[in-house]
């Protein structure tokens, strides 16, 4: 009996073996194929994507197809731009009133400073459009299509120092480790061309000082690393290694690819580790961006007329313009989000000098892509936003120079614009006090910017949420409101 039981026992092992492994080719096999082809194995009502009713489909309608960053890092003062106080330069000197200042806390720079002397701008502002919007004299274009604007003057965070504002502004977080606008936007939307990565970064760097860009801000965090950013580099390759090797045809790529997809996918029947899908779904990626991203990036057919809107600099790879210009192609090309950081913006001194020569940088190439996007049918489609991580003091830093002076980083109040994809135009909103120092009418928060854009897209940014660590996490943490009064 004792001998039966143990061939018995024994037979539904080795079945059992038999069946689990079988089962697992089969998993792996819908797998695979759930990356080939998105939604493939999709059944409708399903819940997946931490709430979507359908991977790729959203919450509700949208009123924009993808988003346009172009993220000013470094902080461009508000003060010279788009938030006009002529009270500054009235009590030019004067020292910011301790009933304003109200013990804010202070940086390094600026903490033990004895006196805190108002400076105004350097620049004139100038009224434009219907709207009789102020504007600064530095940003003649931006000016010419205020009217199709929305400008948002109280505009705050919590972040005092630059990297945790920028990773704040890019992840919701001020720590490191959390997936970025895009990566989210990814996740939970997908893409629109199966030929290029839904989340795009360009790079660029003014003439001011600069401080560091790291690819923990287009970092898909914990999400699968196919949903983090995809760099641009300007010049021959765009993607570092994605070219082939000399003497190995677009065949034998094809015919690589397919073995190291085999091995993974072995792999993964013994580890069931999701990272392993999506290092297949990105090595597929690569084989077809080959193709894509060359085309997208080449702008030989463009229009003499769009590269004279743009300037100049639109032909110079890796400039400001020409990353503008991209971008207007990465959208037509079906990507979700695109990230333009441009770097230059931290006048802690040299300011009218410094700030006149990056406003010249971003001014034309800004406005020419709102207006491109208009004249081809897609800004109704499109977000445009325009901006940096935190504002800056109305009062001066260091020594008191009104023809040379710095300002201070400023988290309680600053100015950002956005276009298109949904957005009232035409419009300022929110209001700081006199001195320009802190929010006097409708704040936004930086979880509330967020839960607008993601509503926008067409995101309940309380519903597109991820797992992870035994805790819910969202691009808006536990915070965020969508603020009606900026929508359409």
């Amino acid at each position: 009996m004792e001998s039966t039981n143990k061939h018995l026992n024994e037979k539904l092992n080795l079945n059992r073996r038999h069946f689990f492994s079988k089962l697992s080719v089969g998993l792996g096999t819908v797998a695979l194929g759930s990356l080939m082809i998105p939604g493939l194995f999709q059944r409708r009502g399903s819940n997946v994507a931490g709430g979507l009713s359908q991977l790729g489909v959203p919450h509700f309608a949208p009123k924009a197809k993808r988003i346009i960053y172009l993220f000013q890092a470094g902080a461009p003062s508000q003060l010279e731009s788009l938030d006009y106080k002529p009270l500054l330069n009235e009590r030019m000197g004067e020292d910011l009133p301790a009933s304003i200042r109200m013990g804010q806390r202070l940086t390094g720079m600026t903490a033990n400073q004895e006196r805190f002397p108002l400076v105004g701008s350097y620049a004139g502002f100038t009224q434009y459009g219907q709207s009789g919007t102020w504007v600064s004299d530095y940003f003649p274009h931006i000016g010419k299509i205020v009217d199709e604007l929305c400008i948002i003057k109280s505009m705050h965070t919590e972040a005092i120092n630059h990297d945790p504002a920028i990773t704040f502004f890019q992840t919701g977080n001020q720590n490191s480790g959390r997936p970025s606008m895009g990566a989210w936007m990814s996740y939970g939307l997908g893409s629109e061309n199966q030929n290029l990565p839904a989340f795009v970064v360009l790079t660029s760097r003014g003439k001011g000082n600069s401080q560091g860009l790291y690819s923990k801000l287009w970092s898909s965090g914990f999400l699968d690393s196919k949903h983090q950013g995809v760099l641009l580099r300007s010049g021959k390759d765009p993607v570092l290694y994605l070219n082939d090797p000399e003497g190995v045809s677009r065949e034998d790529k094809r015919e690589m690819l397919d073995k190291i997809a085999d091995l993974n996918h072995q792999h993964y029947e013994r580890m069931h580790d999701d990272e392993i899908q999506s290092r297949i779904a990105q090595y597929e990626m690569a084989y077809r961006m080959q193709m894509s991203v060359p085309e997208v990036m080449d702008i030989k057919n463009e229009p003499e007329s769009v590269i004279k809107m743009y300037g100049a600099e639109a032909l110079i790879p890796g400039t400001y313009a020409a990353n503008c210009l991209q971008a207007r192609r990465l959208a037509e090309n079906g990507v979700r989000f695109i990230q333009l950081y441009h770097q230059g913006w931290d006048q802690h001194g040299n300011l009218p000098s410094e700030f006149s020569k990056q406003a010249k940088d971003v001014d034309q190439a800004s406005a020419a892509l709102v207006l491109d996007l208009k004249q081809r049918g897609m800004l109704d489609d499109t977000l445009v936003i325009w901006g940096g991580e935190f504002g800056r003091t109305n009062y001066c830093q260091g020594r008191f120079r009104p023809d040379n002076y710095g300002r201070d980083h400023h988290p309680r109040c600053f100015s950002i614009w956005m276009a298109g994809g949904g957005i009232k135009k035409g419009i300022s909103y929110g209001e700081t006090d006199e001195f320009g120092y802190n929010i006097v009418k409708d704040p936004v928060h930086i979880h509330d910017f967020h839960a607008t854009l993601m509503h926008l897209m067409g995101v309940d940014h309380e519903q597109l949420t991820f797992k992870y660590q035994g805790r819910r996490f969202r691009l808006t943490d536990v915070a965020g409101n969508v603020v009606n009064g900026l929508l359409a």
